[in-house]
């Protein structure tokens, strides 16, 4: 296969990198500029000379006052978050350049489509606070069999209520190592199997038509070791060298690995694999995936190309995967470093210029003080909700609702212009990302309760009803992560009378708490556990391929008979979809925490957000097999009746009122 030593250079931008590197860089424009600056760019020499050459290169094209509008808005915003990168280096003026000329590039080839989508967005760039939004997220193959499976299956993604659907990498992989996808071959070529790159496209545009934003994954901290780049480094080209971090011996990975973390310890030592020819790569997952150094500034802006080529292909959010990973510095623990923020603002604001639709998603599974350091409108727009997702799962175990109260009282609220991302399960596993000093306030040591949680939900604890299977288990230690379907750690595999209402009760939450509720689908029918997993070549060593069962035709026609489980999941969760989004008080992601005073029984009030508001809402759910009753006093700030919206019940909060088994009440206080 050739290797492009330019990967990411078009005729336009090597032109305007060029004239940057012979220009006198003495604080003047060029002399050779007929534009003049305008008064924005003029406080800042180096700003204006860069505005200047793009402008002298490209102001006659037709594209270029709608590019030169957003370009104005925010290069001040680009060029101040790569500067604390790249700024010493003396080819940063022709490294912004070349960036800025691919990026013009990249909006030259935005459809007239997508550029209307970007006016609509930036008109209402709170649009994704919607209480109709709701999002789901599958494999294409597992799902449908290809992409033109997925666009056949657009019918039943309207029947669930679904405007965000989230494709797991559709992108072409090695196999069977692929780890289910993140390990990226080519961002421009889709796996054979799922069809072509203008299937994609396609797919796109049919979604869009029908209301449903698409989004993938930017998998932008490592590339597989058969991309063209690790493929050229693996040759010792030195251009493609120096996009990953090799090193001849042990020297220099011993020195990182004093600091750094085993993420897959059952796999692979410390953070580096070795090479057939003795060299060292980092790879902080599998020993596949290689990670990109960002420290060269040839690694930015082609992976700048790359996000552009997916966001034109009508793409409209992007999960940023495994954002706390992709800046390394000798003596830290090489996560949650400050120039990872610097690399994702960055990026947000390039999108601002070329792609001002786009958004982005943080995938920070670490500690919650470091997830939110990432949620911000200019850095990343939404965010998974680990921490949510993990204290749902203590809650069932526990059936005790403080740690989970606790978070919605102190680290639920984010900054405004941002959304969580609420959800049941994911394709990866559970672990469990609670604050250690959370706990201890309430007398719960970390360590000791990550052990019983790991016990609980792979059933080595008496009378449990989960069914899960450990991942990256460790029985010397104690530690592992679970992996599971939700219905089966619910309890539907094993026949638990509770595991309906349980899963019910989860999505009751995530659906009523704020912010984009997430289903995985197949959990809308109750799908279980694989188990015949380890039998698929490549799977053997990777239990969360327990919980990505292929989609079960049987159980999804089930879906309307309330006879079996998953009709009843199908009706229950179908009903709460319905009821959100006629519901106002259920926009936004603000809430109020609701202390019942009843250590099973969760509580917060939603009064939604913007113009109208919506008036109160009172959530309560009982996390308890036993019913659970709610004392008067608590509701003496409350009106005198209320109406459960979800059962259409009358409950008089004057006498106080009992909560059946895993119930959920979603009681209307707006007349009060």
């Amino acid at each position: 296969m050739a290797i492009r030593k330019s990967p990411v250079s078009s005729p336009a931008s090597s032109r305007l990198a060029s004239r940057a590197a012979s220009a006198q860089i003495d604080g003047s424009v060029p002399a050779t500029t007929r534009v003049a600056v305008p008064a924005w760019a003029a406080s800042d020499e180096q700003q204006s000379r860069v505005w200047a050459a793009l402008s002298e290169q490209l102001g006659d094209d037709a594209q270029w006052p709608a590019f030169d509008a957003r370009l104005r808005a925010h290069l001040g915003d680009l060029r101040r978050e790569l500067a604390p990168l790249y700024g010493a280096r003396p080819d940063f003026e022709a490294f912004l350049i070349k960036l800025l000329g691919n990026a013009f590039s990249a909006w030259r080839e935005r459809s007239p489509e997508l550029k209307a989508l970007d006016q609509a967005r930036e008109a209402d760039p709170q649009w994704f606070h919607s209480n109709r939004m709701l999002g789901g997220v599958c494999y294409v193959d597992l799902f449908a069999g290809d992409l033109k499976g997925i666009e056949a299956s657009i019918p039943y993604f309207k029947e669930l209520g679904l405007t965000y659907l989230h494709l797991m990498p559709p992108f072409l992989c090695p196999e069977p190592h692929s780890d289910g996808g993140y390990a990226v071959s080519s961002y421009r070529a889709v796996k054979p199997s799922l069809g072509r790159i203008e299937d994609l496209r396609h797919l796109a545009q049919r979604l869009r038509e029908e209301g449903i934003s698409l989004v993938l994954d930017f998998v932008f901290n490592h590339t597989s070791d058969e991309h063209d780049w690790a493929r050229g480094a693996l040759a010792k080209d030195p251009f493609y060298s120096e996009f990953f971090y090799i090193f001849p011996d042990r020297t220099q990975p011993d020195a990182y690995e004093r600091t750094v973390r085993e993420i897959f310890p059952d796999e692979h030592p410390g953070a580096f694999s070795q090479l057939e020819d003795g060299r060292w790569v980092w790879t902080t997952f599998h020993s596949y995936q290689w990670d990109l150094n960002y420290g060269n500034p040839e690694v930015f802006n082609a992976m700048a190309g790359e996000m552009l080529f997916i966001a034109n292909l009508g793409v409209e959010f992007l999960r940023m995967d495994a954002v706390a990973f992709i800046w390394k510095r000798l003596g830290t623990p090489c996560e949650n470093l400050p120039e990872a923020h610097h690399l994702l603002r960055a990026y947000n604001a390039l999108a601002r210029i070329a792609a001002p639709s786009l958004l982005f998603k943080s995938e920070a599974i670490v500690h919650p003080d470091d997830v939110v350091k990432y949620i911000e409108p200019a850095e990343c727009q939404i965010s998974y909700n680990p921490l949510q997702m993990a204290l749902l799962w203590n809650t069932l175990a526990t059936r005790e609702v403080n740690m989970l109260q606790k978070a919605l009282e102190q680290r639920h609220h984010i900054p405004d212009g941002t959304a969580w991302v609420n959800y049941v399960r994911s394709h990866d596993d559970i672990g469990w990302t609670f604050a250690d000093e959370d706990a201890i306030q309430m007398g719960i040591q970390g360590f000791d309760h990550r052990t019983f949680l790991n016990r609980f939900y792979v059933n080595r604890f008496a009378g449990s009803f989960a069914r899960g299977v450990p991942f990256q288990d460790n029985p010397a230690t104690g530690d592992c992560r679970i992996s599971g379907t939700a219905a089966s750690l619910c309890g539907l595999e094993q026949g638990d009378p509770h595991a309906v209402a349980r899963l019910l009760l989860l999505y009751g939450v995530v659906l009523s708490s704020g912010g984009i509720p997430l289903i995985y689908l197949g959990d809308e029918i109750g799908a279980l556990n694989d188990l015949h997993w380890a039998d698929d070549p490549g799977h053997g060593g990777d239990s969360r391929w327990v919980h990505r069962p292929v989609r079960d035709l049987a159980r999804s026609a089930q879906r309307d008979d309330p006879s079996t489980a998953p009709g009843r999941i199908y009706a229950g969760l179908r009903h709460l979809i319905a009821l959100r989004q006629h519901l106002p008080s259920l926009a936004g992601g603000r809430l109020h925490a609701f202390w019942t005073r009843n250590r099973s029984v969760l509580g917060y009030l939603r009064s939604g957000e913007g113009q109208g508001g919506g008036g109160n809402i009172l959530v309560l759910g009982n996390f308890s097999e036993h019913p659970q009753a709610i004392d008067a006093a608590v509701l003496l700030g409350m009106p005198a009746a209320a109406v459960d919206l979800i059962g259409q019940t009358a409950f008089n909060l004057r006498t106080g009122f009992t909560l059946a088994p895993y119930q959920m009440v979603w009681l209307d206080c707006r007349g009060g």
